[in-house]
């Protein structure tokens, strides 16, 4: 199986966030993502590396160099 990982380069580490590669600054967590990417954390779920990270560990879960995340929202209906 083909490593879908985007490696890391000079101006920082990446992850991938819902399939396309996404800069990621030392030290940040799961919830500078989230905050980063939606405007509000209210029915979103994430997972990492296929792990789903609850939201009570999201401020201390840092995100490593290569890390998948799946960043979902919620839908109402049927």
């Amino acid at each position: 199986m083909r490593d879908s990982r985007p490696p890391d380069t000079e101006q920082g580490a990446r992850i991938v966030v819902n399939g396309e590669p996404h800069p990621v600054a030392p030290g940040a967590t799961v919830a500078d993502l989230v905050s980063s990417w939606c405007g509000s954390p209210t029915g979103i779920a994430v997972a990492r590396n296929r792990e789903v990270v609850p939201r009570s560990e999201w401020a201390t879960t840092r995100l490593s160099p290569r890390d998948v995340v799946e960043i979902v929202t919620a839908a109402a209906g049927g």
